[in-house]
């Protein structure tokens, strides 16, 4: 299908969107190879490395004076007195583990935790909000749409990539939105160059949405004949093949799609924030078998002992709360710490791309709200990776992936900064627009230079 010519007022318009999103990383940008912050992780083998004496946050909770030793991809060990180490050589930053020379790093004064994670953002799919062309997160027309795979889309050249990774993230749940059934999620690694490199897993989960309809008994009704219709064609694909089996109300490939969530394989992640909706989503899951992931869920702490019984997570986001909508007039700003305190898993979102650098900000107001400070940092960190089968991320342990940020202090607190990201054991780049256009234009020609403390006005 040929593309539609736009006309040459949206053309201009266009062109003066790319220029804005695009032309003023620096001045010197055009001249570029890669725009700031996309030489991230190499294919080959990282290297060793040694943190030693930081304050680490251990799936345990925090733990003061911890070492922490990398190799390769993975933590190799954790501990206070760690085998085959030798005392570092302070000067040459290196020590000897097992008989290879690493990098060494006093992270005393500092906090080690594991990457952060936000549990559902179009993070890498949306480049310009306004512009339909840069959002690949709904493809419209036919509301189940099971089979659309969001990672196919992925960019991890997106500008907001870059900039959460300098925020703590090394990783996210990337989810398509739209209809009632939205499609395919995926687990992307913040340091992957390419999609091969950086799509953990695909799919993850797959999404619906209580709201896509007119009707939330419509909508459940619908979910209940798709997964129904999933399970039978997964029984007797020879029939469907001969065309010997009842119509269904999808097609192969969403049916495809869907058979992975009736065989337990994947979770069904569904957008519901009034309680009443939650209730139902949980009921449903009930009678269909399948597991189920609540996301949203500005009212679900009204449910929680339902949600705990029934064993599903909520990813929420703590800001959200009062009569925002219908759907969450009793939305409270403690609901992740009530849910919490029920024993409801809790991960937690930005829903956000661009704003997905604020994950750390948007989980320390949880904690200011009573959620425990190691519950916070294990939503944004072990719950998701649990919850979407990913289990070696979001933990400082041996044998997990050294995701791993090293912080000035507590990584919920503002003035705190990022002072090091590692993805798979290699260190990556912090920079992003953000930086450029800072280093760009801190001094503009021309312009007065600021006075100095105590100096007069001329």
């Amino acid at each position: 299908m040929s593309a539609a010519v736009p006309s040459p007022a949206l053309a201009l318009r266009r062109a003066a969107v790319l220029a804005v999103a695009v032309g003023l990383a620096s001045p010197s940008q055009a001249a570029a190879d890669t725009p700031p912050g996309t030489a991230v992780v190499a294919p080959d083998r990282a290297p060793c490395r040694v943190f030693e004496g930081g304050r680490v946050h251990l799936p345990e909770g925090p733990r003061e004076g911890v070492t922490v030793v990398v190799d390769g991809a993975r933590i190799a060990a954790v501990g206070e007195a760690i085998p085959g180490l030798s005392p570092p050589d302070r000067g040459a930053g290196t020590v000897t583990f097992r008989g290879r020379a690493c990098g060494w790093e006093d992270a005393r004064g500092r906090e080690l935790t594991p990457g952060l994670v936000d549990a559902a953002a179009p993070l890498g799919l949306v480049e310009v909000a306004m512009e339909g062309d840069t959002d690949d997160t709904d493809p419209g027309g036919d509301p189940v749409r099971a089979s659309f795979r969001v990672w196919d889309a992925y960019d991890p050249r997106s500008t907001p990539v870059p900039v959460a990774r300098a925020a703590g993230l090394t990783g996210a749940m990337v989810a398509p939105s739209g209809g009632l059934v939205s499609g395919q999620s995926a687990w992307v690694s913040l340091g992957g160059a390419t999609q091969e490199t950086a799509v953990v897993k695909g799919p993850a989960a797959v999404h619906a949405s209580l709201a896509a309809l007119p009707s939330r008994a419509e909508a459940i009704g619908r979910l209940r004949e798709l997964l129904e219709d999933a399970r039978a064609f997964d029984r007797d694909r020879a029939a469907w093949s001969r065309n010997q089996s009842r119509p269904f109300a999808a097609e192969r490939l969403d049916l495809e799609a869907l058979v992975r969530v009736v065989r337990g394989e994947i979770p069904l992640v569904v957008a519901a924030d009034g309680a009443a909706d939650v209730e139902a989503a949980v009921r449903l899951a009930r009678e269909q078998g399948v597991r189920l992931v609540v996301a949203g869920g500005a009212e679900a702490w009204l449910v929680a002992d339902l949600l705990r019984e029934a064993g599903v997570p909520v990813i929420v986001d703590p800001l959200r709360y009062g009569p925002g909508s219908f759907d969450q007039l009793r939305a409270r700003r403690d609901n992740a710490a009530l849910l919490h305190r029920a024993g409801v898993a809790v991960a937690i979102s930005t829903f956000s791309g661009y704003n997905a650098r604020t994950l750390p900000q948007v989980a320390g107001n949880a904690v200011r709200e009573g959620l425990p400070h190691a519950a916070a940092l294990a939503a944004v960190t072990e719950v998701p990776a649990r919850v979407f089968g990913v289990p070696d991320r979001g933990r400082i342990a041996p044998g997990a992936v050294a995701d791993l940020v090293v912080w000035s202090g507590d990584p919920f607190e503002l003035d705190t900064a990022v002072v090091r990201v590692l993805v798979g054991g290699r260190e990556v780049s912090t920079r992003s627009r953000q930086t450029a256009l800072l280093e760009a234009y801190r001094e503009v020609p021309g312009a007065a230079a600021p006075r100095e403390a105590g100096a007069t006005a001329p």
